[in-house]
């Protein structure tokens, strides 16, 4: 089931062309990447879920029915990446404030203010105040102000941004936590080795544009290369032959590019005509990050040549 849509969402700011004709969905109960470089549309695409911003044109459907920030935007919790704390207020306070806000009961928002405050070692800080807070530990604390309300659709911009390895590994657990709950998370970072580890599915924005949207698992079949990973005591005289193109080689260890008409049989049944003892042979897909550099070049490169 799709809990968000967007069809034909525009956006423009004076000549500016911020949001240009994207469309996507958002299948409950996953965890979806919305990434793009720098001004390519993503902060303007959320504020306009979030209710922020309306589209010049085009459709926003939560649930299947239109869009209502009046009543919608209780169901979300927003974590931007400009962070939205009172500095002064006391911690505990303020993520009571911020509960009721969204329409909790004190005595629910306590409840949970209780529970995400262990669950995330912060119990020793009600008294404190932003203001003494680490970067990373007020990273923390707008988590948990962003997802005590228990809403249907999390949208987290750049959530890992100033924490350590251990709090960041804490925060990723509770992630995928949530969504194993039923709740719906669109996560948007530049750091595509999180987007890999974390993500079901994605959408690449450029340009106000969307260059790429599908789950991450095809994504990378997409754009694989018939490269292979080839393990053994290869030395260079068993690479005299034209079943495959050598792409580095190193003592131990080779990457190949086969051909279309090269199978895999073919190239393990030449190394063992050659005496070759083979010790891996892996498919070598494609990163994420080298994806991404790739489309948004190619995009780039395109709006160059059409601008001249």
């Amino acid at each position: 089931m799709h809990l968000l849509t967007l069809d034909s969402i525009k956006k423009h700011f004076e000549s500016q062309k911020a949001v240009d004709d994207i469309s996507f969905n958002v299948d409950q109960g996953k965890i979806f990447g919305l990434l793009g470089p720098n001004g390519a549309g993503k902060t303007t695409l959320i504020r306009m879920i979030t209710g922020i911003f309306y589209p010049d044109s085009g459709s926003i459907f939560f649930k299947g029915n239109p869009f209502n920030p009046e009543s919608d935007a209780r169901k979300i919790g927003y974590m931007p990446e400009e962070r939205g704390l009172y500095k002064k207020m006391k911690i505990g306070e303020q993520a009571l404030y911020l509960a009721r806000l969204k329409g909790m009961s004190r005595a629910d928002a306590m409840a949970n203010i209780k529970k995400w405050f262990v669950k995330l070692e912060m119990e020793s800080w009600w008294n404190k105040k932003v203001e003494d807070l680490s970067k990373g530990m007020s990273q923390k604390l707008q988590f948990v102000t962003t997802v005590l309300h228990e809403p249907e659709l999390i949208i987290l911009d750049e959530p890992f941004s100033g924490l350590d390895p251990v709090n960041a590994n804490l925060i990723k657990d509770e992630i995928f936590n949530l969504a194993k709950n039923g709740a719906t998370i669109i996560f948007s970072t530049h750091r595509m080795e999180q987007v890999e580890e974390i993500c079901d599915k994605i959408v690449l924005v450029n340009k106000g544009k969307k260059i790429l949207d599908g789950s991450v698992h095809q994504i990378k079949q997409d754009f694989k290369e018939n490269i292979f990973s080839i393990g053994g005591n290869i030395i260079p005289e068993h690479l005299m032959t034209h079943i495959f193109e050598l792409v580095k080689f190193n003592p131990g260890n080779i990457l190949v590019k086969l051909s279309e008409e090269t199978t895999n049989n073919d190239v393990l049944n030449y190394f063992i005509r050659q005496d070759v003892n083979i010790q891996s042979f892996n498919e070598v897909l494609p990163s994420l990050n080298e994806i991404f550099i790739r489309l948004v070049e190619d995009t780039s490169a395109t709006t160059r040549k059409f601008e001249h």
